[in-house]
């Protein structure tokens, strides 16, 4: 029987910040962010209130997808150090009181793998999909092995095979779940594990997770795989996470992960919770979304109702089982700051995050207010689509003023992404030294969630007003209110007292709660 406990202690708590290690921090000049330089910024971290940290693939690679196209899972890339420097890393964050999860790419391998490169030569390696046949979507073979094989998202990335749920007679490359090829695949992903888990690492964030077995309806056989992987973490490391890039939490978590993320795609509505909170049709959009404003725009012509009534439905089906995650931003998909929504307009947005019964997900330079930058040349791999372009999402680090804010010492022009040109972009420094700076927000509405556990994953939550502001409860003993919009708002109350917590701009006089523009307000209920 599998555990439906929801994991360890620590998880209940977590606030995660997510890494891309390529623009995060450069120590040897080179103009690529390395181990050793994510090892520095730690103290950052630990001031903030981070305690669990996400890093994007470090292994080996010829970065066709940045990392995302692996060629050695046990071998990290020469580019941001060797396996001691991550393992400094990973001990330098627990000195901190701080988790690192790395990204595991389960459903696909770089086509630079040595087991593809011996499957393309062999006829009878079942390690990936192949077809003697062509078929719509395969990739020819680059080997002496004659035939197509299946990819999982660029073609050089070829899918490992986890079997097919369905098989047809016509199409014998479909081999059951528990074929030669399946089985050592899933043996490989245990290895794997146990191999970052042996030196230190705290879990996981686990790449297109629903991918694994093909043609599987309702995720069915990909779900007791990942059930098998659950069973065996819970025995053998009670204190690893494993956390899905699955993007349909319900489903993430009854296929034995710990959490998952609300993301811009997957589930039934293909990402729109996640979408309806942050995506302005700026930066990152696929020609395919169809949405209306979302909540937090300055126009104030959203509405919350779509996230809430998402939320709501997932919290039901993972309570007591496992948790939502809630990002800022990620390495895919825009930061908060993009197109007409400025770092000035992202405190509500954090209070939200910081307050809402979800883990918080902060996507690095997201706390100063970072912003997407547009016009960027497609570098490794970053450009999917006519108006989508995730390098905006990951230029480096701005960690002081200066032609390379702080992220290197290399010249402006060898740096793996360009800084943010603006004069006056946020960075770390300037923000530091301003107590009434987005830094300084986010920093103390982590310590407020951490001082009162009801603001936190766990307790009940009210809606008392879906609308502009944004009202709820928390545990019947906090009061929240976020405004996003540029315009003030009011929502009656009735009679009651309220001490404030943490408050920009919000005020509960006479029974009515009013929001500024741009404001938030954390209360205690008297």
């Amino acid at each position: 029987m599998t555990s439906t406990r929801p994991g360890p202690d620590w998880l209940a708590d977590a606030v995660l910040y997510q890494i891309y290690p390529q623009t995060f921090a450069d120590s040897d000049g080179d103009g690529i962010g390395d181990f050793a330089g994510a090892a520095e910024r730690l103290d950052h971290l630990a001031w903030l209130g981070v305690d669990t940290v996400w890093l994007t693939p470090c292994f080996a690679s010829p970065f066709r997808d940045a990392g995302y196209d692996v060629s050695d899972y046990l071998t990290p890339a020469p580019r941001y150090g060797t396996s001691d420097d991550l393992a400094a890393l990973v001990e330098a964050a627990r000195r901190r009181g701080i988790r690192i999860l790395l990204d595991l790419v389960a459903g696909h391998t770089s086509d630079r793998h040595p087991w593809f490169l011996a499957a393309a030569e062999d006829p009878s390696d079942h390690r990936y999909i192949w077809s003697d046949q062509q078929v719509d979507g395969f990739v020819g073979s680059p080997g002496s092995r004659p035939g197509w094989y299946r990819p999982n998202f660029f073609d050089c990335q070829p899918a490992l095979n986890f079997g097919y749920a369905r098989s047809r007679s016509d199409e014998p490359w479909r081999q059951p779940v528990d074929a030669d090829g399946p089985r050592a695949n899933r043996r490989a992903l245990r290895e794997i594990m146990a191999h970052w888990l042996g030196l230190g690492v705290a879990g996981f964030r686990v790449d297109m997770a629903s991918s694994l077995v093909k043609d599987d309806p309702g995720f069915t056989e990909t779900a007791k795989l990942w059930t098998e992987l659950r069973d065996w973490l819970d025995r053998a490391h009670p204190q690893a996470a494993l956390f899905a890039e699955w993007g349909d939490p319900a489903a993430a978590v009854a296929a034995g992960f710990h959490a998952d993320f609300f993301l811009q795609f997957g589930g039934a509505d293909r990402g729109l919770p996640l979408r309806s909170l942050w995506n302005n049709n700026a930066g990152t959009v696929e020609e395919f979304w169809q949405q209306g404003p979302c909540y937090f725009e300055a126009e104030g012509r959203g509405t919350p109702q779509v996230f809430l009534d998402a939320w709501r439905s997932a919290a039901e089906l993972t309570e007591g089982a496992g948790y939502i995650a809630l990002p800022t931003a990620n390495h895919d998909f825009s930061r908060l700051a993009t197109g007409p929504r400025t770092g000035a307009q992202l405190a509500p947005a954090f209070a939200f995050l910081l307050t809402w019964p979800t883990l918080p997900a902060v996507y690095y330079g997201d706390e100063i207010g970072m912003r997407y930058l547009p016009g960027l040349p497609d570098v490794e791999g970053s450009v999917l689509g006519p108006q989508y372009n995730r390098a905006g999402s990951r230029t480096p680090m701005q960690w002081e003023p200066g032609p390379t804010a702080g992220f290197s010492t290399a010249p402006a022009d060898r740096l793996y992404l360009p800084v943010d040109p603006d004069p006056h972009r946020p960075d770390v420094a300037t923000q530091r030294a301003d107590p009434t700076s987005l830094l300084h927000t986010v920093r103390r509405l982590i310590a407020l969630r951490r001082a009162h556990p009801g603001l936190g994953a766990a307790g009940d939550v009210d809606v008392r007003h879906a609308g502009y502001p944004l009202v709820y409860t928390r545990a019947g003993r906090y009061l929240v209110a976020v405004n996003p919009r540029r315009e003030p708002g009011e929502v009656p109350l009735g009679r009651v007292g309220v001490r404030p917590l943490d408050v920009q701009g919000v005020r509960v006089v006479d029974g009515c709660l009013r929001a500024d523009g741009f404001s938030y307000g954390v209360f205690e209920l008297a």
